[in-house]
């Protein structure tokens, strides 16, 4: 039975801004793009969220949510040395932590004798020293599995933990809202709710076929995770599935004419992204990304082992088409070959999803 902590900084970027300038606590704090230039919320402190703003929500709509709102462009270089200096106090604890973000990540304590072996004393150790060296707060979830523990990581914040034990699972579980599940995002969830699934007790009471005629291979993942049962390692070394780049424009792209000019910068730009990545696995699929001016947004993708602007721009025509509408945001990427463990299911990981790092990089770029 593993012991796996997770563990999540609270509103990380917004929770370094308030440790370096006192001053800006207890009031409604963001980090993120400016909204003349379309920039979105990267986070924010509690006070903003009060409110109604959240990460990813655009400036200009947190800004009428909240007037008062402080909005501070990211510090880059503040916020990789405060996650330096966290994952180091993580390592004291195993060698295996497996960063998902600069803020957070999972922990195996299997087997480790610290604190009498219990995860449960861990965590609060792990974040006492996160609150006394780092000077900000974390919270931490505590289960026999990395799905749980990542849910449970969300239950006591800010600055707390909550831990489900193996006999807790089952019933734990039970009762989770099935958006809460591994890879289930909007659509799935509406479609879920369609069939008259809110939980993953309902969920329950579908067979593996039943789940994979509806939902394809990923209906194996929903019949496994329905019932707690998630078996990823916690792996330190992660590996990249997909590679992107996106561009929000401050003006509309009135027509597929104007995105296919606009393809050829972005194109430029995730080259040059792509060589300093210097992935050695190939390619095996090129993707494009149009989100639309009313929000709505599409991928379209392909097999392709080494994509030209031309593949990307007949992946374009195809997004377009389906919508036909002036366009806010085009993105461009590849997604790896790779080999699944396994058991491992059909989950797959949106390739426009990007990590806290990229996200506040894309905020501050607008």
């Amino acid at each position: 039975m593993r012991k796996i902590i997770h563990c999540d900084c609270d509103c990380f970027y917004a929770a370094v801004e308030m440790r370096d300038e006192p001053s800006l606590r207890g009031r409604p704090l963001a980090v993120g793009g400016r909204a003349e230039t379309r920039g979105v919320i990267a986070t924010c402190n509690y006070e903003a969220r009060a409110f109604g703003v959240h990460s990813a929500m655009p400036t200009a709509r947190a800004q009428q949510l909240c007037p008062q709102l402080i909005l501070l462009p990211p510090d880059f270089e503040r916020y990789r040395a405060a996650s330096r200096r966290i994952l180091a106090i993580y390592r004291d604890y195993t060698p295996l932590v497996e960063p998902l973000s600069l803020d957070e990540a999972y922990l195996d304590v299997s087997g480790v004798d610290r604190c009498q072996g219990s995860a449960t004393l861990m965590a609060q150790e792990i974040r006492a020293r996160i609150r006394d060296e780092v000077g900000i707060t974390a919270s931490a979830g505590i289960a026999p599995n990395k799905f749980i523990a990542k849910v449970a990581s969300d239950w006591n914040k800010p600055d707390g933990q909550f831990v489900v034990r193996p006999q807790e699972v089952d019933a734990f579980v039970a009762a989770l809202p099935v958006k809460k599940l591994f890879g289930v995002g909007k659509v799935t969830a509406a479609k879920l709710r369609r069939l008259g699934v809110d939980t993953c007790g309902d969920l329950r009471a579908w067979s593996m076929a039943e789940l994979t005629r509806e939902f394809g291979s990923f209906g194996a993942s929903l019949h496994r995770l329905c019932r707690g049962i998630d078996e990823r390692p916690v792996c330190p070394d992660r590996i990249r599935k997909s590679l992107s780049v996106e561009t929000t424009y401050v003006t509309d792209l009135a027509d597929l004419g104007a995105c296919r000019a606009a393809l050829a910068e972005l194109i430029g730009e995730f080259r040059q992204r792509f060589e300093r990545a210097r992935e050695a696995r190939p390619v095996h699929k090129a993707v494009v990304k149009v989100k639309f001016a009313d929000f709505s947004q599409t991928t379209a993708e392909c097999l392709s082992s080494a994509p030209e602007e031309a593949v990307w721009l007949a992946l374009l025509d195809e997004a377009w088409a389906r919508r036909r509408r002036p366009v806010r945001l085009l993105g461009v990427g590849v997604r790896f070959a790779e080999e699944e463990a396994p058991g491992a299911g059909g989950a797959q990981i949106p390739l426009f999803e990007p990590s806290a790092d990229e996200a506040v990089r894309a905020a501050v770029a607008r």
